[in-house]
């Protein structure tokens, strides 16, 4: 898929920039900060990866998908390098990997945010109807900064 500006993304592994998404996750977001480059490419190797690229083939966003391919799909990691924010990559993005998804008839899909909910509305989400019937187990050294992060006004509490 290409939008108007020229970028494509993708879901080819071997166009992955591998330390660029190492980078984005364990120094610049607040779900998965410090995570070591070894957890990072496990999971991507579990996982079904999109990639946004410019025109000059430099990666700009990234989100995985774990997934069956068939019934269930958690989209997570969704992130945008700082430098290209502000014009719609992300949400662009989320919807190419929901469409992709879909035509394979994956009908339920999940993702968890602290503070882009209106983005994700904007591509279908919604609140949980029935958040009382998800449980977990989270066990992540993060956990008390992640939920803080859901703790700022107009954000609401995620996992």
């Amino acid at each position: 898929m290409i939008n108007e500006d020229g970028l494509v993304v993708s879901d080819d592994p071997t166009r992955l920039d591998v330390a660029a998404v190492h980078r984005w996750l364990s120094e610049e977001s607040y779900w998965a900060a410090g995570r070591d480059e070894d957890t990072v490419r496990r999971s991507l190797a579990g996982s079904r990866c999109y990639g946004v690229y410019g025109a000059d083939g430099r990666q700009v966003a990234f989100t995985r998908v774990v997934t069956d391919g068939v019934t269930f799909a958690w989209i997570c990691d969704v992130f945008v390098d700082s430098a290209e924010r502000g014009r719609g990559i992300g949400r662009w993005l989320v919807a190419a990997v929901i469409g992709d998804l879909q035509a394979a008839g994956v009908n339920r899909l999940l993702l968890a945010t602290a503070d882009a909910h209106e983005v994700y509305r904007r591509v279908g989400f919604e609140a949980l109807a029935g958040p009382d019937r998800f449980m977990e187990i989270d066990t992540r050294p993060t956990r008390a900064a992640i939920l803080a992060a859901a703790t700022r006004p107009g954000a609401r509490p995620t996992t």
